[in-house]
């Protein structure tokens, strides 16, 4: 199986679509890592949230990420 990877806001733009598919890891951290250079910069960021199937990962070191995952990746908000 794979991962599905959703991407919001500017970091659609990165990543060039809303949404991917990525090959299945266990970790965040090598998911960021297997992704084009300039896209994982992009995510790596501390302000870039990440949510696994609706949930907020509070420590994305210590998650574990399992086929069939849906990761959506969190642009930082600024409101005025």
């Amino acid at each position: 199986m794979a991962l599905k990877l959703v991407f919001l806001g500017r970091l659609a733009d990165a990543a060039g679509a809303g949404e991917r598919e990525g090959a299945a890891v266990p970790s965040i951290a090598a998911l960021i890592a297997g992704l084009e250079p300039d896209l994982s910069a992009a995510l790596a960021g501390p302000k870039v949230r990440i949510a696994v199937n609706g949930k907020l990962v509070a420590d994305r070191a210590m998650f574990t990420l399992r086929d069939g995952d849906e990761v959506a990746f969190l642009p930082p908000v600024s409101g005025g």
